[in-house]
């Protein structure tokens, strides 16, 4: 029996790689999470920037909040099963009328998850309209194998290579995925996707939240262990080391184990 999803739904994702939109809490919930982002950003009198955007549900515990909301863990649960780790939580954040922008890429090719049992939901934290620059993915594409990227480091990519699929997306369908506040989209590991710019006037915020499962393990480590947060269910292989989710915001013990657990995923990502 599923949670959430209906066969269809499942059936859908299976065969096309990607599935939306699938709301999860009102705009005003939505609102008041944006708020508090918005908030400590005021509070630092700069954009939330750097290391901040990632692995951020060990920094904030109100992303802890979305990470282990419980209707999002039911959809990945229908998807992957009942034993579900957090690996990563990622802000992307287009700012009003920016030319940054993310290429097509296979997230698969870096990550070294093997199997590849890894889903991202990626929640909309404001309106992601076709004119924000949604996230736009190529059908079926994750049954392709590792295409072969260039590494670009083009500062407007929000990738960290500025990675790009080396083929002509233009030879292929591909479909935009827009939100709304409080929605997310759900897609596979090895799914082709990419997002134009911002044109709106309105920033673009969305939370990329990365869940996989404890028999799956990181395949690019050699002398450094990979690190998850357990959400749901139990993980009897421990392939990776068990984070903690902060007490509070920003508490003194979190700043320090994310800054650890930053610098170790980091190394990793770029090997």
């Amino acid at each position: 029996m599923t949670k959430i999803l209906d066969q269809s739904q499942i059936e859908f994702f299976n065969q096309n790689g990607y599935l939306f939109p699938i709301k999860i809490m009102s705009k005003e919930k939505t609102l008041l999470y944006r708020n508090k982002l918005e908030k400590y950003e005021k509070s630092k009198g700069s954009l939330i920037s750097g290391n901040e955007r990632h692995k951020s549900h060990l920094l904030f515990q109100w992303v802890n909040e979305i990470v282990n909301n419980n209707k999002i863990l039911d959809i990945v649960e229908d998807i992957l099963g009942p034993n579900l780790l957090c690996w990563s939580s990622n802000f992307f954040i287009k700012e009003p009328n920016e030319d940054t922008f993310v290429s097509w890429h296979q997230d698969s090719e870096y990550w070294g998850l093997e199997p590849d049992d890894v889903v991202t939901a990626w929640f909309a934290l404001s309106d992601a309209n076709i004119n924000t620059g949604p996230m736009e993915v190529i059908p079926k594409s994750h049954k392709w194998k590792n295409i072969n990227h260039n590494e670009t480091f083009n500062e407007k990519n929000l990738l960290s290579r500025g990675q790009e699929l080396d083929i002509n997306a233009s030879n292929h369908d591909t479909i935009a995925m827009p939100l709304n506040a409080g929605e997310i989209s759900l897609h596979h590991v090895k799914l082709a996707h990419s997002s134009k710019i911002n044109t709106t006037q309105d920033r673009r915020i969305g939370i990329a939240i990365r869940y996989t499962t404890p028999e799956v393990k990181q395949t690019k480590a050699i002398k450094i262990k990979d690190s998850a947060l357990l959400v749901r269910g139990k993980d009897k292989y421990n392939n990776f080391i068990q984070e903690v989710p902060p007490k509070f915001d920003l508490d003194r013990e979190a700043i320090e184990n994310h800054r650890i657990i930053s610098e170790a995923h980091n190394k990793i990502l770029m090997n």
